[in-house]
């Protein structure tokens, strides 16, 4: 029997036991940070499989996929995370050991983009401030409201994956926006494709009404935006961010609402997750917060995990994996898969 195991919580979990133990040769378990250690040591030494949460900050320290981790689960041939993030997984140590790393890229964009948008409009329309207005002054000047339009702005991407692109489609048709982007990894056809123009990062910053960052937190982008990011802006653009906290220094940020540096925010992912009911980010009546919920919708949940049974049986019966984050350790995984499954892997990528 094939054992996967997941940690603590899915978005469907029902749904998700399922379609991956549907064919009856999977056995799905669970764990979580409150079981006795013996109990998940003696879990992890048997799974073939590990189902994590992407996001770094809403899991213990011990449960960090690293060596350490690695080292206790002798028969483990791939890992994954519920979503596009995956910076829980130090991917480096897992290609060491000859184990896959896959996500759920793409299957939430629709719905992470649209939160995005969402914010955006509510930030430059003024929404979330005169609804609130309306209900604790009697008096209101609606004329204290006045607003922007989104449509023809300029909007600046930081990372142009599957959600920054859809977010560019989606700006581009519906508001007729300018859409620059920045992305160290693709070429200025590939952008155009996205709909958007490859630009440098100064740009983004210098020229953007909008800035959007869609891109995962790793050693490039960890700290990307701080004082002297948040100085170089327009003082009527907005800050939105649906990618990782760790991205922008909090404080930073505070400190640029604060000067009027920005005019305001929209965030959705934070340094710690919930955020404190006392973090300065969310005394300003400028900052739209979220508290990382734009994947979580019916839709998505159920595309997700559809998709990420799909992939693990794939996974299991020896097929490379539709979303493989290191594709370059299959040579070395077909022979951890083959020494731990008892049978030979396919021959690749196709």
């Amino acid at each position: 029997m094939k054992q996967v195991c997941y940690f603590e919580r899915l978005l469907n979990a029902e749904l998700f036991e399922q379609l991956i133990t549907q064919d009856g040769d999977i056995a799905l378990s669970r764990i979580d940070r409150d079981m006795p250690d013996s109990e998940i040591d003696a879990a992890l030494s048997k799974v073939h499989g590990y189902h994590t949460r992407g996001n770094q900050s809403l899991i213990p320290k011990r449960y960090i996929i690293d060596s350490k981790f690695l080292e206790k689960c002798p028969n483990l041939v791939a890992v994954s995370t519920g979503g596009a993030g995956y910076d829980s997984i130090i991917v480096e140590d897992c290609t060491n050991a000859g184990i896959l790393v896959t996500n759920q890229a793409g299957l939430n964009a629709e719905a992470v983009a649209e939160h995005a948008i969402g914010m955006m409009l509510c930030l430059t329309k003024q929404i979330a401030q005169v609804n609130m207005a309306m209900r604790r002054d009697p008096d209101l000047d609606r004329f204290a409201f006045r607003n922007n339009d989104m449509y023809g702005k300029t909007l600046g991407i930081v990372g142009l994956g599957q959600i920054g692109a859809l977010a560019a489609h989606m700006c581009k048709t519906a508001f007729g926006m300018n859409v620059i982007a920045t992305h160290p990894r693709i070429t200025p056809e590939q952008a155009a494709e996205r709909n958007a123009r490859l630009v440098d990062f100064p740009e983004i910053l210098e020229q953007s009404d909008f800035v959007l960052v869609s891109c995962g937190l790793n050693d490039e982008t960890r700290g990307m935006f701080g004082d002297n990011e948040f100085a170089r802006m327009k003082p009527s653009a907005y800050f939105i961010t649906i990618g990782r906290g760790g991205i922008h220094d909090e404080d930073a940020l505070a400190r640029a609402l604060s000067a009027g540096e920005v005019a305001g925010a929209g965030l959705d992912v934070w340094m710690q997750e919930p955020p404190p009911h006392d973090h300065p980010l969310l005394g300003f009546e400028n900052v739209l917060a979220s508290p990382h919920i734009a994947a979580l919708t019916h839709e998505s949940a159920q595309k997700a995990m559809t998709g990420a049974a799909a992939q693990w049986r794939q996974i299991l019966n020896g097929e490379f994996p539709p979303r493989c984050v290191n594709p370059t350790v299959w040579p070395q995984y077909a022979k951890r898969f083959e020494a731990i499954m008892g049978r030979p892997a396919a021959s690749g990528q196709t």
